[in-house]
């Protein structure tokens, strides 16, 4: 990372590409691999992730001057834990058949090494701007690889995008 400040927009490019958290730094793999055998599941965990990252970001942006350096870690983690619990409530709510498929994936969020190394190396050093978004660009970036995952699984597993029938024959089972 250069020592020249970057601009939004290059943080949340770089977010996006060059610190994608599945594609280049292959970490938070499991939900790569659990929950990408469709499409709306991916976009629902994605968008859940990109919330989480977002919101972690700017709070910890807020408040790094009142968290004192030797519990930093545990605030941190009750932060992400917050935010988590909020759109885990809201997705049982609001997206009942959605947070039946992929809940407890929504809760193991808190335990993503991506969003707590973002609010350690990131937001907990920079204004709440720059932090939102590197949230931001982390989050898309996330969404991203996992709609780009669950789109091959899904054509190639089943033959359909969204629930609608694409390919006709027998899928590849191996990929769901």
């Amino acid at each position: 990372m250069s020592l020249k400040p970057k601009s939004n927009w290059e943080l949340i490019k770089n977010g996006m590409f060059g610190e994608n958290t599945i594609f280049r730094m292959a970490i938070s793999l499991c939900p790569s691999i659990a929950v990408t055998n469709g499409m709306k599941n991916g976009m629902a965990l994605g968008i859940a992730v990109m919330f989480v990252q977002t919101m972690v970001n700017a709070t910890v942006s807020l408040m790094r001057k009142f968290i004192h350096p030797k519990i930093r870690i545990p605030i941190f983690m009750l932060i992400i834990a917050g935010y988590v619990t909020i759109i885990d409530m809201l997705m049982a709510t609001y997206a009942r058949p959605i947070y039946k498929e992929i809940g407890l994936y929504i809760q193991i969020i808190v335990a993503f090494a991506s969003i707590f190394a973002r609010a350690e190396v990131f937001a907990n050093k920079n204004k709440l701007v720059p932090a939102i978004c590197d949230g931001l660009g982390m989050g898309i970036g996330f969404l991203l690889a996992m709609l780009v995952i669950s789109f091959f699984r899904e054509l190639l597993g089943k033959g359909e995008l969204f629930g609608y029938s694409i390919i006709a024959g027998n899928p590849l089972l191996i990929m769901v």
